[in-house]
C-alpha cells in the first residue's frame, strides 16, 4: 500500500546545531507503530510526505537495532554448559558431575535428617541470586538431542523449578550449585515421578541408596524429562 500524504506528526526536535544557521528541525523519516499483533514501518521523503507501508518482524527489527551492540559472557564457571542473555538477565547452564551428596531432609519438627546419597550428573540453570533449575543426565551433554531427565531431589518442581523457601542465593553463578546443596531439603514441590522404584516419594529412594556401600545412582532409575535442545529453548 502507497501512499502520498504528509506526515501529521512534525518533529518537536531541533539539530544539535547554532540556531544562527537556520537549519530547522530534524526531519522525520521513518515510522514505527507497533499494534497488538504486528508493527508497521513507513517511510518519509525530505519533503515529509509518506511513502509505502511494510510488514516488519520483532526478530528483525531487534537484530538491527543491536547490530551496533556487543555481549560478552565474561569470566564462565567452570564445567559450564551454555550462557544466554535474556530479558531476566544472563542465564548460565553448569555440568555437576556425579558424586556422594550428605543431603539434609528438615522433617515437620524442625529436625534435621542426614542422607549420603549418589547423585547422577546434575545440570544447573542458574541465574545470580534466584533459586536454579535442576535436571539430571547420564552424561555430560555434547549436543541439543542429548536426553535429560528429571532430577532425583526434593524441593523440585516437574518442570524442574526448585523451591528455595527462605534460602538465600548467591549472586555468584558459580557458587549456586554448592549453595543449593547445603540447603535443607524438605517435603515441599514434588516428591512424586523422580524414580521408577519409587515414584510416589524420591527420599524413599535416599533411603535405600544412603544404606548401600560404594554405590552409585542407578541410571535405569530415572524418569525421561526432555533433551537438552529443550532445556535451551526455555524461557527461565
Amino acid at each position: 500500500m502507497t501512499t502520498e500524504t504528509k506526515t501529521d506528526l512534525p518533529s518537536p526536535f531541533q539539530k544539535a546545531l547554532p540556531k544562527a544557521m537556520k537549519i530547522g528541525r530534524d526531519q522525520l523519516l521513518l515510522r514505527l507503530d507497533f499494534y497488538t499483533e504486528a508493527i508497521v514501518m513507513q517511510s518519509f521523503d525530505k519533503k515529509g510526505n509518506g511513502g509505502s507501508y511494510k510488514m516488519v518482524s520483532a526478530h528483525d527489527l531487534g537484530r538491527a537495532l543491536s547490530a551496533g551492540m556487543s555481549f560478552a559472557s565474561g569470566l564462565l564457571p567452570e564445567n559450564a554448559l551454555w550462557w544466554a542473555n535474556t530479558k531476566n538477565g544472563s542465564v548460565v547452564a553448569i555440568w555437576v558431575p556425579p558424586g556422594i551428596r550428605r543431603l539434609g531432609l528438615q522433617t515437620e519438627g524442625m529436625k534435621v535428617l542426614r542422607y549420603n546419597v549418589p547423585l547422577p550428573g546434575l545440570i544447573f540453570i542458574c541465574r545470580p541470586g534466584v533459586s536454579p533449575y535442576v535436571y539430571a543426565a547420564t552424561e555430560r551433554p555434547a549436543a541439543p538431542k542429548d536426553k535429560v531427565y528429571k532430577a532425583p531431589l526434593a524441593n523440585v518442581y516437574d518442570d524442574g523449578r526448585t523451591c528455595p523457601g527462605d534460602h538465600k542465593y548467591p549472586t555468584v553463578i558459580a557458587d549456586i550449585p554448592d549453595s543449593f546443596f547445603r540447603s535443607f531439603f524438605s517435603r515441599g514441590a514434588d516428591l512424586g515421578g523422580r524414580s521408577k522404584k519409587h515414584p510416589k516419594d524420591i527420599i524413599e529412594m535416599w533411603k535405600d541408596l544412603d544404606k548401600k556401600e560404594g554405590k552409585e545412582y542407578p541410571i535405569s532409575d530415572l524418569q525421561y524429562h526432555g533433551t537438552i535442545g529443550d532445556l535451551m529453548a526455555m524461557s527461565i
